[in-house]
């Protein structure tokens, strides 16, 4: 066998070892991305039904708040809205108040995200995000800034409504 047939046998093997190696590599990616996915999913119902219950009891606590669980591109949580009308030397005013928190839909950072909003009286007084790697996650972090965001949002509301 000549120095070049040994050569392009060679090169054969290490193109199917390379096309080899891809394939691997694409379906680790793609168990990794199935397992990240599975992941978020078990996080975010957890977090979901703390939500629903600490927003519930935020509702409960001042009367004629709405709860409103919230779903879709937005994300998933629950939300608190009110909607006053206020008459003022005659003329009527509408003052809204809202408060949401969601755990948001998992994208390529493959994160585990939480975002929380407080509107009271037409005025956005409160906007909170936090996220960590899903890899990392520590939902008790997240359980405590669930309760700490909607004693805060309790706090400014009883103040400023």
């Amino acid at each position: 066998m000549s120095e070049f047939d040994e050569k392009l046998k060679q090169a054969a093997a290490r193109g199917a070892n390379r096309a080899n190696h891809s394939q691997t590599e694409a379906e680790r990616k793609r168990i990794e991305t199935e397992e990240f996915r599975s992941l978020h999913s078990k996080s975010r119902l957890e977090l979901s039904d703390r939500i629903e219950s600490v927003i519930k009891k935020v509702a409960d606590l001042f009367p004629g708040f709405q709860f409103t669980t919230v779903f879709g591109d937005a994300g998933w949580g629950a939300a608190c809205i009110r909607d006053d009308l206020i008459m003022e030397r005659g003329q009527r005013k509408n003052k809204y108040s809202r408060f949401e928190m969601v755990v948001r839909p998992v994208n390529e950072f493959f994160i585990l995200d939480l975002q929380a909003k407080g509107t009271i009286a037409n005025r956005e007084l409160m906007t909170r995000s936090f996220y960590q790697p899903l890899g990392e996650v520590d939902l008790n972090k997240f359980r405590e800034l669930i309760d700490a965001w909607a004693l805060t949002y309790t706090e400014l509301y009883a103040a400023n409504r």
